[in-house]
């Protein structure tokens, strides 16, 4: 059994008892490690292949060391300019055994619970009489960002979010248009902005 396994950014063909080197890998010697982005796992003329990688197929190793591969010079030449650069490289390596193959049934790990809490949708504050955009933008900067939000915000607490936002704004109806709004009452909400001027009565 052979499977083609991504470890450390790059890919590989392994086989049970292979050493392989690859990239340093942050364990300790000694220790086990385990790769779950198997791409193809192939047994005989059975050949299983991921969309990208196989579920709960799993490639088991063990450190073996930690070392440095062979000095690679890094040298570099422009011609006419007198510009040289010579340089060493030696790459940070860690030598693995492969000791088992799972093509099914590996448990990977549980992935990150989602937070329960959904955030509201944003809804369109400019429909409030008085709101314009940089009003809205700064609004949900402060995390005033539905009608629901903004119905429950006393107006002097608006006055005080919009203080850097020029002109002569008044806030006094904006939290009772937002609870019409947040109520779904369009024509209510569109009788009364018809008498309103900038959001005052």
């Amino acid at each position: 059994m052979y499977a083609i396994v991504e470890i450390a950014g790059h890919q590989f063909k392994v086989e049970k008892d292979q050493k392989v080197f690859v990239n340093r890998l942050a364990t300790e010697e000694g220790k086990e490690v385990s790769f779950d982005n198997v791409l193809l796992v192939g047994d005989g003329d059975n050949v299983t292949v991921g969309a990208p990688a196989i579920d709960g197929a799993q490639v088991s190793a063990k450190i073996l060391r930690h070392l440095k591969g062979d000095k690679v010079i890094v040298f570099k030449k422009k011609r006419r300019k007198g510009y040289r650069v010579k340089n060493g490289h030696r790459q940070a390596l860690t030598e693995i055994v492969i000791e088992s193959i799972a093509a099914s049934g590996a448990k990977k790990a549980a992935p990150a619970k989602k937070a329960t809490a959904k955030k509201a949708k944003a809804d369109d504050l400019k429909k409030v009489e008085g709101i314009g955009p940089k009003i809205a933008e700064t609004l949900a900067n402060a995390g005033i960002s539905t009608f629901a939000e903004l119905a429950k915000t006393d107006a002097a607490k608006i006055s005080e979010i919009i203080a850097d936002v020029r002109g002569n704004h008044v806030t006094d109806t904006w939290p009772a248009q937002a609870q019409l709004a947040a109520d779904g009452k369009w024509d209510e909400l569109k009788k009364w902005q018809d008498e309103l001027d900038g959001g005052k009565a």
